[in-house]
């Protein structure tokens, strides 16, 4: 007859495990989770956080006013602009750069480093940079060069060149990051597919679209993901940058024709002090991301079995 003794080590690391995991997840509950659903609530009041005023429930009132919210719906807009060409541009500079870094070059542990390099400089501080970079060091080497087009200083005063150089600042600085990834699942393909293929007389483009893109496409879809998100969050940049300007016309009413829904959320909430229909517009924000990265993440997934 065989005894069964109560396994206490097993029992003792499960205790050990449980104390350094209720740290984290309390801090969870504190920051993410409890503010979560408090923001779903005040939504649907009229919270204006002043102490002493009564919270009292609006229903859907906060909801039905962003049916006329010019601002937001122009946010909507330039925000969706914005995550289109963010997206292309980060993930195509991030792959061109692992394919480089990944190849036959000298010294390609100091490139893999100054491409990552950007995406450590804080949003607003890099802001202020590029902000110094469009207004002074442009114009002063238009001056220079005889490029008056740039002597003008046209990029943050015209609405569509801010928004372009919103993608160039937002790509320079995440491009690097998403890179990482690409390198991760470069490097997982055998050498003995490419050396196969290369063998039998494939070409460097041949060997990029039959063997290198199908096997990379998990990559793809985590790397689309991380991007949309990136892009539709987007906030520090944005308000470093331009402070979503140039001002112009929108359906009849002067606004800040580059700002972004963050900004424009931030703006509603602590600027003009409605923080109730600021969360409302956060709540709806929120939806809209989670639909759009299911749909994103789902039709990548198809995309990797169909390779």
């Amino acid at each position: 007859m065989v005894n069964v003794k109560p396994k206490k080590g097993k029992s003792r690391n499960n205790l050990v495990f449980f104390t350094f995991l209720l740290p984290v997840v309390f801090a969870f509950c504190m920051v993410i989770v409890i503010p979560f659903f408090m923001g779903i609530y005040y939504s649907f009041t009229n919270w204006n956080a002043i102490t002493g005023t009564e919270v009292k429930w609006v229903g859907l009132q906060n909801f039905k006013a962003l049916a006329g919210d010019v601002t937001f719906l122009n946010a909507f807009l330039v925000t969706t602009a914005f995550a289109v060409l963010n997206i292309i541009a980060v993930n195509v500079l991030a792959f061109a750069l692992a394919l480089l870094v990944t190849s036959k070059l000298k010294f390609t542990n100091f490139y893999r480093s100054a491409f990552f390099l950007p995406n450590l400089i804080g949003g607003i501080v890099l802001g202020y940079i590029w902000q110094f970079i469009f207004t002074n060091a442009l114009p002063t080497f238009g001056k220079l060069s005889g490029f008056m087009w740039l002597y003008n200083n046209i990029f943050l005063t015209n609405r569509y060149l801010a928004l372009i150089a919103i993608v160039i600042v937002a790509t320079w600085q995440y491009a690097g990051y998403i890179m990482m990834i690409y390198i991760a699942g470069i490097q997982s393909i055998s050498d003995s597919l490419t050396e196969a293929a290369e063998i039998d007389g494939a070409s460097y483009g041949q060997r990029l679209r039959y063997i290198i893109f199908p096997l990379v496409a998990p990559a793809f879809t985590v790397s689309m993901f991380l991007t949309l998100v990136n892009s539709f969050k987007q906030f520090d940049v944005n308000y470093s940058l331009t402070a979503g300007g140039p001002s112009g016309m929108f359906m009849g009413k002067a606004i800040q024709t580059n700002e972004f829904l963050a900004l424009n959320i931030y703006n509603t909430a602590f600027a003009f002090k409605r923080l109730a229909q600021g969360q409302a517009k956060a709540v709806l924000f929120f939806v809209v991301i989670a639909v759009i990265s299911l749909i994103q993440v789902y039709y990548n997934k198809r995309k990797e079995l169909e390779l």
